[in-house]
């Protein structure tokens, strides 16, 4: 018995010179990954292909007109599906058992049409159940030890795997030639297109006159030609086209910081008088005595009146910047708007920051330190402070002013059933309603204003409508002026601006240790 054995593949001879006309083999292994060179991924289940069932025809090379034998046998073991097929008394048949024989057709590849799948997650069609059609004697192998596997969308589509030989042992009885497969690229299936399992031969780039050859040919020579060029030519990726892409820009443009004055929203900002580095507040700081009850004929109380002038320095705030006036031209959207736009906002929170460290110098007065995490404290604190600033005018505070540490505190504050302090639905008997995303907040029936230019732990109780601290401020905006042998242009952003304390008996602040 002489025995030749390619991928698998196993071709048998009875004894003399009258030939079995019998291939054997793995037609297909079972839950094995293959992947196609468009990305896509393709994998037969256990049992996909059946045993029984009409007998898949022997092909060559997935040719549907070149018929040379029938499949015999098909077992499943837990390895794949094997096979033994039988070959046709014809000449076509006889010219592939002699390729066969020499070892020019080693490998086999099938043809089936998934009826059951399935697309994974990660994007492989697993086969449950398929319709085997054909199996094809093929020139380079498809399988490498059962592995992994070329596997086509369709007849016009296959994919090459490069194969490796190995030493052939030559024995008395047997003599053996092994071919091992690496792994390759598959493409998906669809449900209505043959699987083959098969490779691809190495195709080189054709010229014209070959492309127009393979055309006038047609059939399945002209398709499977076609698929080899698709497949053969290059890839374009978007880092092969820098030259043409576009590089749009998405407006507006991001800050990432916003422009506000919580303090000099809160207190209001008043108008600066045009004239002077320094201007005058009169305040009233003796008022007249009014007596009483007075009798008949007698003196009545006698008083004073004296106003004392507070002065007030104004203060300069402003920055600039230089730019060039190609960027001016070429920007889109334009530089200027966003620049503008950049420096008002950082305009605002540089004189914010000027009246939040001005009110909080300028309040002296103090109650004791306040534990943070005592509800009770806190009430007992803030009543002090209301007191305090009562006695001292019969005014009451309408205001809270805190840092963002504080304003984290005091909404955490719960009572001694775990019930927040400030709920975000105020029932009737809370002493006020917070949340975190919004500002618009009430904390012990005062308007709380937090802004994050006060130092940390500061807390202020003030009587914000009396006008005992004032803002004055003349914002003078943005100029530009060019600069002609610099081909650029300097923008600046500035104002006057001037916060004082008039009267500190109308803030108090509540300290922590």
């Amino acid at each position: 018995m002489i025995r030749l054995t390619a991928q698998l593949v196993t071709l048998d001879a009875a004894e003399g010179d009258t030939p079995s006309r019998t291939i054997t083999g793995l037609a297909v292994p079972w839950d094995t990954v293959a992947t196609l060179s468009g990305g896509e991924q393709v994998k037969f289940l256990k049992g996909s292909l059946r045993e029984d069932g009409p007998a898949p025809k022997l092909l060559e090379f997935h040719d549907d007109t070149r018929v040379i034998g029938v499949v015999t046998e098909r077992v499943s073991t837990d390895e794949g599906m094997m096979f033994s097929a039988k070959l046709a008394p014809t000449r076509a048949a006889d010219d592939s058992l002699a390729l066969l024989a020499m070892g020019a057709l080693d490998s086999v590849s099938v043809g089936a049409v998934p009826t059951k799948f399935k697309r994974t997650a990660s994007g492989v069609l697993e086969v449950s159940e398929a319709r085997w059609l054909e199996l094809s004697v093929v020139t380079v192998p498809a399988y490498a030890d059962a592995q992994v596997y070329s596997v086509a969308a369709s007849a016009e589509e296959a994919e090459t795997i490069e194969p490796q030989q190995e030493e052939s042992n030559t024995t008395q009885d047997s003599e053996e030639e092994n071919m091992e497969a690496q792994p390759t690229t598959v493409e998906a299936a669809v449900a209505t297109t043959p699987i083959y399992a098969s490779a691809k031969r190495e195709f080189t780039m054709p010229s014209a006159a070959e492309w127009i050859s393979a055309q006038l040919i047609g059939g399945s020579y002209a398709a499977n030609f076609n698929a080899n060029l698709r497949a053969a030519a290059p890839d374009v990726t978007t880092s092969d086209l820098d030259g043409i892409l576009p590089l749009p820009i998405v407006a507006p443009i991001y800050s990432g910081i916003q422009g506000l004055r919580p303090v000099c929203d809160a207190i209001g900002v008043r108008g600066l008088p045009a004239g002077g580095k320094v201007f005058i507040v009169p305040k009233i700081t003796t008022h007249t005595s009014i007596g009483g009850p007075a009798t008949q004929n007698t003196t009545i109380t006698a008083g004073q009146y004296i106003v004392d002038d507070i002065q007030v320095t104004k203060d300069i705030y402003g920055g600039y910047v230089e730019i060039s006036e190609a960027s001016l031209d070429w920007t889109s959207p334009e530089v200027l708007q966003g620049l503008l736009e950049d420096m008002a906002k950082e305009y605002a929170i540089a004189t914010d920051n000027a009246a939040a460290d001005a009110l909080l110098s300028g309040t002296s007065q103090a109650t004791g330190n306040v534990a943070p995490t005592d509800p009770t404290d806190w009430i007992a604190k803030v009543y002090a402070c209301a007191n305090t600033i009562l006695s001292q005018g019969n005014y009451l505070p309408d205001h809270l002013f805190v840092s963002g540490d504080v304003f984290a505190q005091l909404g955490q504050l719960s009572d001694s059933s775990d019930r927040p302090l400030f709920p975000q639905v105020g029932p009737m008997n809370a002493f006020g309603s917070m949340t975190p995303g919004s500002r618009d907040a009430t904390v012990f029936g005062l308007r709380l204003v937090v802004d994050t230019n006060f130092a940390a732990k500061t807390t202020i109780v003030g009587a914000a409508a009396t006008g005992a601290f004032r803002v004055y401020e003349q914002q003078k905006g943005a100029i530009s002026i060019d600069n002609p042998s610099q081909l650029s242009r300097t923008i600046a952003f500035r104002g006057y601006f001037a916060p004082k304390m008039i009267d500190a008996t109308k803030f108090m602040k509540i300290p922590q240790a």
